[in-house]
């Protein structure tokens, strides 16, 4: 069948409506692992951050001493001015502790560090063991 020289090719209505249907099935099969992915790192941030003040309050007790630093930490009224102690020992650390976990994710400094145990750390599902 010949075509005159002036008529443009174009694609029929069925083959747009089929490329569109299997990108339609193709997100439909990784979105869901894509937000999967996206909580998992999250999950992975707020423990890695956990293990990090952690390693802030261990080095905290061996700048200042292990009866001095007992003894400051404990007479902290609370999280944020016990993350105040600690921060100075973090690698880019906001001045706020909430700033620092992320969203939906919570982490309970220990009252008293004689014996360095770590943070707990809570996050959408509940309490997290790392």
């Amino acid at each position: 069948m010949n075509t005159p020289k002036n008529q443009a090719r174009a694609f029929s209505l069925v083959e747009v409506l089929a490329a569109v249907s299997i990108i339609g099935v193709i997100a439909f099969i990784f979105i869901p692992n894509i937000v999967k992915v996206k909580a998992d790192s999250e999950e992975n941030v707020a423990i890695s951050r956990a293990e990090a003040i952690n390693m802030a309050i261990a080095s905290y007790v061996q700048a200042s001493g292990r009866l001095a630093a007992n003894s400051n930490w404990s007479s902290q009224p609370n999280d944020s001015a016990r993350y105040v102690l600690a921060a100075p020992f973090l690698a880019y650390a906001p001045s706020v502790l909430a700033d620092y976990m992320p969203n939906g994710y919570s982490i309970d400094l220990p009252d008293d560090i004689a014996t360095l145990s770590k943070v707990s750390l809570t996050g959408p599902s509940g309490t997290i063991t790392y």
